[in-house]
């Protein structure tokens, strides 16, 4: 195979970035994912007690952005091209958070302004809300090289910065984009479509409080899968007749 077939065969695979100079071995085992998200109370390694020490060392958003953009303890700040922080009102009360930036996010440095925001922009839009007016972050800062599935150890790693993130913020709900962000903040692992659809209570270390946690699909996911906007409009409705009481 030359040199063209090869790059036109990587496309058709999906391969937009080149990680290394040279090819890994592919038979070579990668070392085992975590078995569980680290949380308080769960075994951790030392990357991710650097990390909970860190971000809990932030007084201010300010800081923690400062922070988290200097720890070098995710391989994923290597092949990003900009941190992904935060987009909206801080003081809201309202904070929306989804799995991780995509290429678009990852060129611009906010979140959800790819296709994925746009369809949510809309979603939003139907119930009257708007985006300026609540707080859109990530589970993960950082793009994941070909959009791929973060692993146990980047969620449990970054996970720390989104929960210090949380308690500077202290927001009334929550709204959780996927499966990945609902797991990350309860832990569970029962599948989206058996969780969405109804609020559940999220103990957030540092606040006095759990806090009252929606999760539903993510907008990618709508994306591929019309039949569940249906489900998804229900739990706006919800999140609608929420705020408004």
């Amino acid at each position: 195979m030359d040199a063209c077939a090869a790059l036109r065969l990587h496309l058709a695979w999906g391969v937009d970035e080149a990680l290394a100079t040279t090819p890994r071995d592919q038979l070579t085992p990668l070392p085992p994912p975590l078995e569980a998200v680290a949380r308080p109370g769960i075994p951790e390694d030392g990357a991710t007690a650097r990390a909970w020490k860190l971000a809990n060392s932030a007084a201010t958003r300010d800081e923690l952005r400062r922070r988290l953009a200097d720890f070098d303890g995710c391989v994923l700040r290597a092949t990003a091209t900009n941190l992904v922080f935060a987009d909206g009102n801080p003081d809201a009360g309202l904070v929306l958070i989804g799995e991780a930036p995509g290429a678009e996010e990852d060129r611009s440095g906010l979140p959800f302004v790819g296709p994925s925001g746009q369809l949510l922009d809309t979603m939003l839009a139907s119930i009257g809300l708007d985006r300026r007016k609540f707080l859109i972050t990530n589970i993960l800062p950082w793009r994941p090289p070909g959009n791929r599935t973060p692993t146990d150890q980047e969620i449990a790693l970054c996970l720390p910065f989104l929960i210090r993130h949380l308690v500077l913020l202290r927001p009334r709900y929550v709204l959780l984009l996927g499966a990945m962000a609902t797991r990350a903040l309860t832990g569970t692992t029962q599948g989206i479509s058996r969780l969405r659809g109804r609020w559940t209570k999220v103990d957030v270390p540092g606040l006095p409080a759990p806090v009252a946690a929606l999760p539903t699909y993510h907008p990618a996911y709508l994306l591929r899968t019309a039949a569940a906007k249906r489900d998804a409009w229900r739990d706006l409705l919800l999140l609608r007749r929420t705020l408004s009481s």
